[in-house]
């Protein structure tokens, strides 16, 4: 079944998960030697002497570069970049974001636009079984997805089911992050969402998964905030959430540091070098900052901004709208 309007209104507000960012631009310094005080107060020609200038044009909106819809999508929560296979792998509930109904689908789409297979993994195979796909990851030649209380791992170039690995007591299983040593990190958002709304089930927890396969638990208590995205690096693993909108690195032992507030309903997370973006419903936005300044809108206007991407070779980021069922792609 698809997710109400009402369900989606309560996800919203009850709080539930490239190449590095172009260079600014060189400063320039005009040579014209600055006004006399006596031509600073002349007024400006072609203006009546107190009269207000005119406001400054509003900027033109920013376009998507490429927009996917009414291609088959079904809430579509994560976009992920293969660079290897350069492809655009997609994931899509597809119903009930907590109901086992074993419907949800991995989308292969070219950079192109073009949807090679709509449902390159299909949860309704047998042999490839996936209910409610959320985040995912490529690591150690395998394609990890979450999928409520499992991680769902198939190949990353066939698709071809390889195994899964329970999360025990796990209930919201969300994004899926890979370190650069191989290790696999899993959010659980510490929810349940059916057709009664929205239900804390206090399991929020950051979960690591090493190259044996073995998951265990990096840190867990409601204090998390309801994780939502993940980001790995050689520091340990960002985190975002979607309860109290926070940003926060956990080390290897799971402490916290660097926490601080960013928007409401924080959703996917992309670190590169100092740059942080994240995505929040809150704002309906990508924002984009550094760890412990002021983040500011990169792009605007996006409605249910879910677990987004990035095209590191060609500059792109790709937004998936999780209420729309379309996925946006702009220019960095």
């Amino acid at each position: 079944m698809r997710t109400s309007s009402k369900l989606l209104a309560l996800l919203i507000f009850v709080g539930c998960g490239g190449s590095k960012p172009p260079a600014p631009e060189p400063v320039t310094v005009d040579p014209t030697p600055a006004p006399t005080e006596e031509e600073a107060t002349e007024p400006t020609q072609g203006i009546a002497e107190g009269e207000p200038a005119p406001a400054a044009p509003e900027p033109p909106p920013v376009t998507p570069v490429m927009t996917l819809e009414d291609v088959g999508f079904a809430t579509p929560e994560s976009v992920l970049y293969d660079d290897v296979e350069d492809v655009y792998l997609i994931s899509n509930i597809n119903g009930g974001p907590s109901a086992k109904d074993k419907n949800g689908f991995i989308s292969k789409v070219s950079p192109d636009g073009t949807v090679v297979a709509l449902k390159w993994i299909d949860g309704s195979a047998k042999a490839t079984p996936l209910s409610a796909p959320k985040g995912m990851a490529l690591a150690n030649g395998l394609l990890y997805v979450a999928d409520i209380d499992t991680v769902r791992l198939f190949d990353r170039k066939t698709g071809k089911a390889k195994g899964s690995i329970a999360l025990k007591g796990a209930t919201f299983a969300n994004d899926v992050a890979a370190g650069p040593d191989g290790t696999v990190y899993v959010s659980d958002s510490g929810i349940k969402i059916d057709d009664s709304g929205v239900t804390p089930t206090k399991t929020d927890a950051v979960w690591m998964i090493n190259k044996k396969k073995k998951a265990t638990v990096l840190a867990r208590g409601e204090e998390l905030g309801k994780p939502n995205g993940l980001f790995a690096t050689d520091q340990g693993v960002w985190v975002v959430t979607f309860g109290t909108g926070e940003l926060y690195l956990l080390d290897a032992k799971g402490a916290r540091s660097e926490e601080q507030k960013v928007a409401g309903a924080l959703d996917g997370l992309y670190v590169s070098g100092d740059d942080i973006w994240v995505s929040s419903w809150e704002t309906s936005s990508v924002e984009r900052g550094t760890a412990g300044s002021e983040f500011s809108t990169m792009q605007g206007d996006l409605p249910a901004p879910a677990d987004f991407g990035v095209d590191t070779k060609r500059n792109l980021l790709l937004v998936p709208l999780f209420n729309d069922n379309k996925v946006v792609a702009y220019s960095l």
